[in-house]
């Protein structure tokens, strides 16, 4: 085993520019050299990844040579010119065993899941599924963790990921709902956190497993029903109401649009080769325009559910302090990409409250996506909680263009965008926040001027705590 670090330098076109000797031979043996493209496919694949990302990338390389089977880790480190790789823990040998990796990561123990890893950021850089598991989104590469699942919290109101992102720790029992190729399946993620030689947090390696009462692949319900939207795409006359109105517009519309992202994802990523730059910027504005199409179809699913009669959020006890440090984590990674600073409530800020917990977390989920979407680089967000008489409130306020009385007026109907026409919502998201909000005894206002930012309140019944 080498304990110093095996270096090399990638260009931007992929071109191994500088090598120490191990990865020099290696390069040689599978009949390249410098000055030529990385002939490593795997470790080619994880440089234009993180080159697309930029975000650093550290996982367990496996490759081999006419001479020795050879297993390190490998930290890419991408930059404006190219990328920088550290290799450590390298081994070679005829016989050399594979490093020890968490047994969550082991195919052979998940037949019926699959094995994932993420980078520090949470973004997804490996995605594998179990022989008998059912098959995995197509457009998973790079997308968040809480992207490609949808997080369930525990009984105590909890995300384990959450948890375990924040102690660097091995999690497990993180329910999680998941958009397999096959319909909507639901799954419970498990994995042990990953450090470099330096003792760096790199990311999580783990599995999510099918629970047993999912079914699998072609015997999932929502996939029967998802073939037969597809053998009826004009709906019949059902109308909004009807529970199968928005399953079959789900059905017909999340896979092929699922297909078109995948497709644009990979020619905008170059990885099946080369192309013309404006190309690929094109197929950058598809995949962008697909994923927009794709949350216009959950906000219709959700509008279909608000919409129909009788329908009522559960009266759950919760702390609308603690939910928006929910919202804060989930979304910091979006805010950080636009240096927004988000000044979120204290760990000892509660405001108890009654309200459906995955309801109330949806709607702060809007409230600060809209903030950060429409707030400029360099701003700041507030989060606060407060408590009017028997009213407790959770506030999310911008430094964004503010919005004028005549605009306040309409910002709560549907398909009301305020005139924007850049592709960053569906125009629902208010809509449905007010009527979730409303739909727990609740409210949502806004308090506004032109250039003065947007403050929102989110009021619900407030909870007394003897």
């Amino acid at each position: 085993m080498s304990a110093r670090l095996i270096r090399g330098r990638i260009d931007d076109s992929g071109v191994l520019v500088s090598a120490d000797a191990p990865l020099l031979r290696l390069q040689q043996r599978a009949g390249a050299g410098l000055g030529k493209p990385l002939a490593l496919p795997q470790l080619a694949r994880l440089v234009a990844l993180a080159q697309r990302l930029q975000r650093d990338i550290a996982r367990p390389l496996y490759t081999a040579d006419d001479h020795s089977d050879i297993h390190a880790l490998v930290r890419i480190l991408p930059d404006e010119s190219g990328a920088s790789l550290e290799i450590s823990d390298w081994h070679a040998g005829p016989m050399a065993q594979p490093m020890p990796a968490p047994q969550a990561s082991d195919m052979a123990m998940a037949p019926h899941g699959w094995t994932w890893e993420c980078d520090q950021q949470l973004r997804m850089i490996a995605l594998r599924r179990g022989d008998e598991a059912p098959p995995v989104p197509a457009d998973w590469e790079g997308r968040s963790l809480s992207e490609l699942f949808e997080l369930q919290p525990d009984e105590e109101g909890r995300f384990p990921v959450l948890r375990a992102l924040a102690r660097q720790t091995h999690f497990e029992a993180q329910h999680v709902r998941a958009d397999g190729a096959a319909g909507r399946i639901a799954m419970i993620l498990s994995a042990d956190p990953l450090f470099d030689a330096t003792g760096r947090f790199t990311g999580f390696r783990g599995e999510a497993m099918v629970e047993p009462e999912t079914p699998i692949g072609a015997k999932n319900s929502h996939a029967s029903e998802t073939t037969a939207a597809l053998a009826d795409p004009a709906f019949g006359s059902l109308p909004l109401s009807d529970p199968q109105f928005g399953r079959r517009i789900d059905g017909a519309l999340r896979g092929p649009l699922s297909r078109i992202i995948a497709t644009a994802e990979t020619i905008h990523g170059q990885f099946d080769g080369p192309i013309r730059a404006d190309y690929a910027r094109y197929a950058g504005d598809i995949a962008h325009a697909g994923r927009h199409l794709l949350g216009l179809v959950d906000d219709l699913a959700d509008l279909q559910n608000i919409e129909r009669p009788g329908f009522k959020a559960a009266a759950d006890e919760i702390d609308l302090g603690d939910l928006a440090r929910r919202a804060v984590g989930l979304l910091g990674m979006k805010a950080e990409e636009k240096a927004i600073r988000i000044d979120a409530p204290r760990t000892d800020d509660k405001m108890p409250a009654t309200g459906e917990f995955r309801r109330v977390l949806q709607v702060l989920l809007n409230l600060l996506g809209n903030a950060i979407r429409y707030s400029p680089e360099n701003s700041q967000i507030w989060i606060r909680v407060d408590r009017e008489g028997d009213r407790a409130m959770v506030t999310v306020a911008d430094q964004g263009q503010g919005i004028s009385n005549d605009q306040q007026a309409v910002v709560f109907e549907k398909f009301e965008r305020l005139g924007r026409t850049d592709s960053g919502g569906s125009g629902l998201g208010l809509y449905i926040a007010r009527r979730l909000a409303r739909a727990m005894d609740g409210d949502l206002t806004i308090d506004s001027a032109p250039g003065q930012g947007a403050r929102f309140t989110l009021s619900l019944p407030a909870r007394d705590v003897s």
